[in-house]
């Protein structure tokens, strides 16, 4: 059986020994530099045409087919975002929208929505219709969705004054794993 030499990173070899980068017989090599690319062409990332629409707003069953059954490339989305053709600006106007579009036009939460019983899409007029007359239960989860939002706020405000108060970052020390367990006497030497 025939063994073949086994080449060892860093090791040295003879001159003139025509595989090796050190022996200058690699055309394009520079020292310090691989001789091939290191990474492979990156292709472009697509998406499936449902987290396309919920990036794009908009309600996937009242896109066009194509938009359906097709991926969407990262360029398509900006594309998209950039320019959209008739169809995403007619959907955008006038729905059907999806269920965070329609809690957001109606400041409500999404959950606020089910409890209202809207479960469907809704259009922009049927939205304008609720917001002109607001049912009772309308009233009511606007008034729990800002009264959440608040309270949001408040707890957002208050972490900010205990970051305001507490050790900055550079002035503790850190210490190692290893380091804490030794102190603790659980490290085996």
């Amino acid at each position: 059986m025939t063994r073949l030499p086994v080449r060892v990173p860093g090791a040295a070899y003879p001159a003139g020994d025509g595989g090796h980068p050190s022996s200058g017989n690699v055309p394009g090599w520079l020292p310090g530099r691989y001789p091939d690319p290191v990474s492979k062409p990156k292709k472009s990332q697509v998406m499936k045409p449902s987290t396309a629409a919920l990036k794009l707003d908009v309600y996937l069953p009242a896109t066009p087919r194509e938009f359906q059954e097709g991926l969407v490339s990262r360029e398509e989305l900006d594309e998209f975002q950039r320019n959209p053709p008739q169809w995403l600006v007619d959907l955008r106007r006038d729905g059907p929208h999806p269920r965070n579009v329609v809690a957001a036009r109606l400041r409500v939460s999404n959950s606020g929505l089910a409890r209202g019983g809207i479960t469907e899409p809704l259009t922009t007029a049927q939205i304008a219709a609720l917001v002109a007359d607001p049912p009772p239960w309308l009233t009511r989860e606007r008034a729990t969705h800002a009264e959440v939002r608040r309270e949001e706020r408040r707890l957002q405000e208050r972490r900010a004054e205990t970051d305001k108060t507490t050790v900055p970052a550079e002035l503790v020390v850190r210490t190692s794993t290893a380091a804490r367990q030794t102190a603790r006497g659980r490290r085996n030497p």
